[in-house]
């Protein structure tokens, strides 16, 4: 009998190479030979991740072949599978089941020729018990049930006497699974009232025992497979078939529509984004000692921003993933578990946030479509009934990458455009891929909801920049084994293309509104910004004003407080003129001038240095004025001069204390200059985004075609060694072995010998087997033809390979001359 390993040194180079393409789990690591590569080839672990990656069709193709195999080689064929995949008379796409077959031979889960086909091992311990759904023989459940399935006119007066409750019992397990719970209440004979009873005493379901259940006692009852053949006479014995996949009827979007409706997420998504990086700026959030955020501080956050709870932690999520997000150390705090720690934004967030708003949209979207979170399952309790809190280790999920490229590729195979509902995308990937998405629904469906929100989507339909996103993706993950790649990276990448980005990038740009460097102040000090602001213009406007609102248009309020703030951190009352006459498109009101100038006249009018603290001001009568403010007292201030007084307390507390009594003071050096008093921006360490690592850890990458040649070849070399080395004589093979020198030969001795055998064969011309210890410890042999021996090394060279080999002569174990 041919085994796989056969099978495998029979195939040329390039079919092996298609089929590590096809699997390329077979090559990490590269096996030694190809004996090796058979064995983890049925192996559980590589055969599961091939059967995942089959639709249903070819699912059920496979259990043809499983059931159709004879039980005395288990073998099958292609005419046997179509036989049985037609039923009773069904028509069936006979190219279409042959089809099915060839992949699954191209995968070597089936192998041989067509007419004697076998089955790896490894898909029986994979695959459900039951194939197709139908139960096991008869015979091998009960000999009673064995004769009335061997009479089929008994077998048919059976059935048609079945009640009505009974019979559907019956089309349920034919249906599949074939096997049911046993009702305590109805045990076996317990009366014909029991429609599983009736069955079990009629002999048409078994009782058998579960893994799980009691010793001896049944705990289940089975249908046997003639049976469930004999109900499905109309369905066909592999039930209904598939063989394409669903169609997706869902509704058509004008292309412009989808990508203006999702470009206006987009930009909503990075504004509340960077909402809630501010929000933690302003006051961070504690990280809980298992990790992640409160609820109330969600709650908080998600308040303050004007978002439900889900989004808020949707985008929480996504900032911490593409690096914006980080935990800060607090100096001196430290529990049982470590320091405290608190969230705010990471240090390059104001690198991301002074970027263009689709370059900002783009590094979101790239960390979300990497990151191995489900953020669907924050608010759920896990195992120990605790809440699952956003940012948290519960809600870490490695297959969901693989989720989200499995949802999006569906709506990019459509027509752009193409808004198909949720249920048909569960459907159709329930078809392509049965085994990967059981159990996936949920965050399939949560996949939907997050591209809608991030903008990736629109209206229902992918947008052309999400298609393109996704192409550039699945590129970097996919695409770099196929012909024409570049294995040295020396390629320009097309993220970096010349326009100012990615394509996914310049396509959101012309869809988005044009930032603007200008804005409009109106008379009741409010100031418009009629688009995204530039990054120079929104820094201004968060120092000069108040924010109010955000949208299409953002809303600012300039106030007394405001204009303070720019003095503080550097600006002169002629600055501040200078910035709204060249950034306002509407003439400047006099209240603006009047409230700047005002606000400067007061500014700096007191100053402030450290004696603890001291205050001074050329104005005596102002310095009376706070000497004698009862809002001050307990500042302590005492007169050193006229113009001079003191207070014991620090010169920040002296000056909150005099802003808070409605004062203008400021902030003076040992030199009497004035110290500018921008506000220190805390923020996390800087963290990488995760879309900079691999996208998906259960993915194995794809190895361009000059690498799967070069492992062919190396599997080649190494099955030829290894045969070589099981043709080579006893002596050599077990020379590295303890006691492998043979009975009362020292190690010493067998070395001599060895060497004196080597030097005859130089001088004869003669064929060798050479056995060594190679650099890694391992014992090997080698047929060759020794050509010289000096300075401490043999060289020969190998008959069967043409080269010159070297090999030290204290690694030499044992040398035989060939017979």
């Amino acid at each position: 009998m041919t085994t796989l390993a056969d099978h495998l040194r029979a195939l040329p180079d390039e079919a092996l190479a298609a089929l590590f393409r096809l699997r390329p789990d077979l090559v990490v690591p590269v096996p030694t030979d190809l004996s090796a590569l058979a064995v983890r080839a049925q192996s559980r672990v590589s055969v599961a991740r091939a059967l995942d990656g089959l639709d249903e069709f070819t699912l059920r193709i496979l259990d043809a072949a499983r059931l159709s195999r004879d039980t005395d080689h288990g073998e099958t064929s292609t005419e046997t599978i179509l036989t049985l995949a037609a039923g009773t008379g069904r028509r069936v796409d006979r190219a279409g089941v042959r089809s099915a077959v060839d992949r699954l031979r191209a995968l070597f889960l089936l192998f041989g020729p067509e007419e004697s086909l076998r089955i790896v091992p490894g898909v029986d311990e994979v695959c459900s018990p039951y194939p197709a759904g139908l139960g096991r023989p008869a015979a091998e459940l009960d000999p009673e049930t064995a004769a009335l399935v061997a009479d089929p006119a008994r077998l048919r007066r059976t059935l048609l006497a079945a009640p009505p409750p009974a019979r559907a019992i019956l089309d349920r397990l034919a249906a599949g699974p074939p096997v049911g719970t046993l009702p305590a209440a109805a045990p076996p004979g317990g009366g014909a009232a029991a429609p599983v009873s009736w069955l079990v005493d009629n002999r048409l379901l078994v009782p058998v025992t579960e893994p799980s259940g009691l010793a001896g006692k049944p705990t289940a009852v089975e249908l046997p497979r003639e049976i469930g053949l004999l109900l499905r006479r109309e369905s066909g014995p592999l039930g209904p078939l598939r063989p394409t996949p669903p169609t997706v009827a869902g509704a058509a979007r004008e292309p412009k529509a989808a990508d203006s409706a999702g470009a206006g997420q987009a930009m909503e998504a990075v504004r509340h984004t960077e909402a809630l990086l501010e929000q933690l700026a302003t006051e961070p959030a504690p990280v809980l000692r298992s990790g992640g955020l409160g609820v109330r501080d969600l709650r908080r956050l998600a308040r303050a921003s004007g978002l439900d709870e889900s989004t808020a932690a949707l985008l929480l999520e996504v900032a911490y993933a593409a690096g914006l997000l980080g935990e800060l150390d607090l100096p001196g705090a430290t529990t049982r578990n470590g320091a405290d720690q608190q969230m705010l934004p990471a240090a390059g967030y104001e690198g991301w946030r002074d970027g263009s708003l689709a370059h900002r949209w783009e590094h979101l979207a790239r960390a979300w479509l990497t990151m191995t979170r489900q953020v669907g399952l924050v608010g759920q309790r896990d195992d120990r009934d605790r809440p699952i809190t956003v940012l948290s280790a519960e809600a870490e999920r490695a297959g969901v990458p693989a989720v989200r490229r499995d949802v999006l590729g569906v709506l990019g195979d459509l027509e752009p455009g193409a808004a198909p509902s949720v249920d048909e995308v569960v459907d159709l990937l329930a078809w392509r891929s049965p085994r990967r998405s059981l159990g996936r629904e949920a965050g399939q469906r949560e996949v939907l909801a997050e591209a809608a929100l991030l903008g990736v989507t629109g209206l229902g339909a992918l947008t052309t920049y999400g298609r393109l996103l996704l192409a550039q993706w699945t590129a970097g993950e996919t695409r770099p084994g196929e012909p024409g790649d570049d294995p040295l990276g020396v390629r320009p990448d097309a993220d970096g293309a010349a326009g100012g980005g990615s394509a996914a990038v310049r396509a959101l740009d012309a869809l988005l509104p044009a930032p603007v460097d200008h804005f409009l102040v109106q008379a009741d000090l409010t100031v418009v910004v009629p688009g995204p602001p530039e990054p120079t213009v929104a820094a201004e406007l968060a120092t000069v004003a108040e924010h109010e609102s955000a949208g299409g248009a953002s809303v600012y309020r300039v106030t007394g407080a405001s204009v303070r703030r720019a003095l503080d951190a550097g600006y002169a009352a002629e600055d501040l003129h200078t910035l709204f006459t060249r950034r306002s498109r509407t003439p400047v009101p006099q209240g603006l001038t009047y409230l700047i100038d005002d606000v400067a006249r007061k500014h700096g009018g007191l100053r402030v240095g450290s004696a603890g603290a001291y205050l001074r001001s050329d104005d005596e009568a102002l310095l009376t004025e706070v000497l004698a403010d009862r809002r001050l007292a307990p500042m302590s201030l005492r007169r050193l001069a006229p113009t001079v007084l003191t207070t014991p307390h620090l010169v920040g507390r002296l000056l909150a204390a005099l802003r808070e009594a409605g004062y203008a003071p400021v902030s003076e050096d040992a030199t009497g200059a004035t110290v500018l008093t921008r506000p220190k921006v805390r923020r996390a360490p800087a963290r990488g985004s995760v879309a900079s690592r691999v996208a998906d850890p259960l993915v194995t990458p794809r190895l361009s075609a000059p690498r799967l040649l070069g492992i062919v070849e190396q599997i080649r070399r190494g099955d030829a060694a290894a045969r070589a080395a099981r043709r080579a004589p006893s002596t050599v093979r077990g020379a590295g072995q303890p006691g492998g020198a043979g009975p009362g030969m020292p190690t010493t001795h067998a070395h001599t010998q060895a060497l004196a055998v080597l030097q005859q064969a130089v001088r004869d011309k003669a064929l060798v087997w050479v056995g060594y210890v190679d650099a890694h410890g391992a014992t090997a042999s080698r047929l060759v033809r020794p050509v010289s021996i000096g300075a401490g090394y043999l060289r020969a060279e190998d008959e069967r390979t043409e080269m010159l080999h070297t090999f030290a002569l204290h690694r030499i174990t044992a040398a035989v001359l060939d017979e």
